[in-house]
């Protein structure tokens, strides 16, 4: 996960089109992380979740997904 974060930081800082929505910021990956596969009947639903997701928190902190998620799928909590 770790070269996964490295190489797309390094590529999403090198796009002209990132530059205008980073302005003078680096993009740079939280330092905690979440990843699960899905189905592709779903990529669009989850192409939305990503463009809202600023305001999708507002109303429900990460954390509060997160174990609602874990929850709901009976997903074991791993603490590294």
């Amino acid at each position: 996960m770790q070269l996964i974060k490295g190489e797309s930081s390094f590529w999403m800082n090198k796009q002209e089109q990132f530059r205008d929505i980073l302005g003078s910021n680096k993009f740079e990956w939280q330092d905690e992380y979440f990843a699960v596969s899905v189905s592709e009947s779903v990529i669009e639903k989850i192409r939305l979740y990503i463009k809202n997701q600023e305001e999708h928190h507002k109303k429900k902190t990460f954390n509060e997904e997160y174990d609602e998620f874990m929850d709901k799928y009976k997903f074991e909590r791993f603490i590294g």
